[in-house]
């Protein structure tokens, strides 16, 4: 299935997100642990501007044209929507401190 290429942007909540989880690995596993790790969100992220219908729905954000979608990475999940023109990276939830009214909080996201 070609679905084409979309423009990848990220919400400063995405953002904001990853510079704690490269905090936080940083703290926990050294540089280089953390830096592996952030090298792969960056990839998975990056590669959603081809890729971006190979990821399930999101079960706490369910829509009739299914544009909330997530990738699990270990323990983390990554939330995007899929817009008209682009793909918008919303939030890096990590799923011990993850609720469902905070996964459905992305909606408000504007970006």
């Amino acid at each position: 299935m070609d679905t084409g290429k979309l423009k990848v942007v990220v919400s400063e909540q995405y953002s904001d997100d990853l510079k704690n989880i490269f905090q936080y690995g940083l703290e926990t596993f050294g540089y280089t642990g953390a830096l592996l790790f952030y090298d792969n969100i960056e990839k998975l992220v990056a590669n959603l501007e081809f890729e971006y219908f190979m990821y399930p729905e999101c079960r706490f954000l369910v829509t009739k044209n299914k544009i909330y979608r997530n990738i699990i990475l270990e323990s983390y999940l990554i939330i995007y929507r899929i817009a008209a023109f682009r793909i918008e990276v919303l939030r890096v939830f990590h799923s011990s401190i993850c609720t469902s009214s905070q996964v459905g909080s992305v909606r408000k996201i504007k970006i």
